[in-house]
């Protein structure tokens, strides 16, 4: 019986946080409390910028953003805003984030860790650049596994793809 497997990855669909972007933009110029604030959030290509009068106004944009982004399925691990604090720059503040995809050398040797750990003996998990495959002669041993994933708490958002 061959082997199957899957790869734990780390990516995000543009389209989607170009569309909560969007929502969180076309929000913010409708709400009362964001009227002659100077209020706007731009995504331009892998950075959100937002950006307000006040310091409590960006972080209210980000706590819209960050709705929008959770409504269309994204996980707020891939957008990093470094310490989340407003910077000032001239006489408005603004918050950047980037956006992160893939998963690091030493997230994935955490991850290859845990497998080895505490996953089931039959697993075998290999770093392969930006992914890790996990191979098993045992579909169950695989579900158990991506369970096991699904409820490790690493720094990335984690999806399983290639599951063959």
């Amino acid at each position: 019986m061959a082997n199957s497997s899957f790869d734990v990855v780390s990516r995000y669909d543009a389209q989607e946080v170009d569309n909560a972007v969007n929502q969180a933009a076309k929000e913010i110029g409708q709400r009362y409390d964001f009227r002659n604030v100077g209020a706007s959030v731009v995504l331009t290509g892998e950075t959100i910028t937002m950006k307000a009068n006040s310091a409590e106004r960006v972080l209210a944009i980000w706590d819209v953003l960050q709705t929008k982004l959770i409504r269309r399925g994204l996980s707020l691990k891939q957008v990093d805003v470094g310490d989340g604090e407003p910077k000032p720059s001239g006489k408005e503040y603004q918050l950047v984030g980037s956006l992160k995809e893939g998963i690091s050398q030493e997230t994935a040797k955490k991850i290859t860790k845990l497998i080895r750990d505490e996953g089931p003996k039959s697993v075998k998990a290999q770093i392969q650049g930006d992914e890790v495959r996990v191979q098993s002669k045992s579909r169950d041993d695989l579900q158990q596994t991506i369970a096991l994933l699904k409820g490790a708490d690493v720094d990335v958002a984690l999806q399983f793809v290639n599951y063959r």
